[in-house]
């Protein structure tokens, strides 16, 4: 079975900065898109910053250059450096990844279980 575990989430005041780690771990062959999501009360769950197992990264405007993703192949881990919080950034965010095991051909979508981020005014 495969999973993905956040950590680094917690309480900041705006204009600071927190780092959110993303480990997979278990029968993993290889991952495709290894992303970060986040959900902020009341509202849907929305994409933060995308990789592609090439190196690819793309981001929403909302966290354009105050957001930093970057990505280790080689132990399945995604960080999100994330600098000049505002409180608007507060959500759970949660690491995704395509995922495919060394039983199948295809890819699975999997989610971690989230790490809640506070930015304070």
């Amino acid at each position: 079975q495969v999973q993905l575990v956040e950590s680094g989430g917690g309480l900041v005041q705006a204009g600071g900065s927190l780092r959110l780690s993303c480990a997979a771990s278990g029968s993993i062959f290889r991952i495709g898109a290894m992303d970060w999501y986040r959900q902020a009360p009341g509202k849907q769950r929305e994409v933060v910053a995308l990789t592609t197992s090439s190196g690819n990264t793309n981001y929403a405007d909302p966290v354009k250059g105050r957001f930093t993703v970057s990505r280790n192949n080689a132990n399945n881990t995604i960080i999100l450096q994330m600098d000049s919080l505002k409180p608007e950034d507060t959500a759970v965010y949660y690491c995704h990844a395509d995922v495919r095991s060394y039983s199948t051909t295809s890819y699975v979508s999997r989610w971690g279980q989230g790490t809640q981020v506070t930015v304070s005014s």
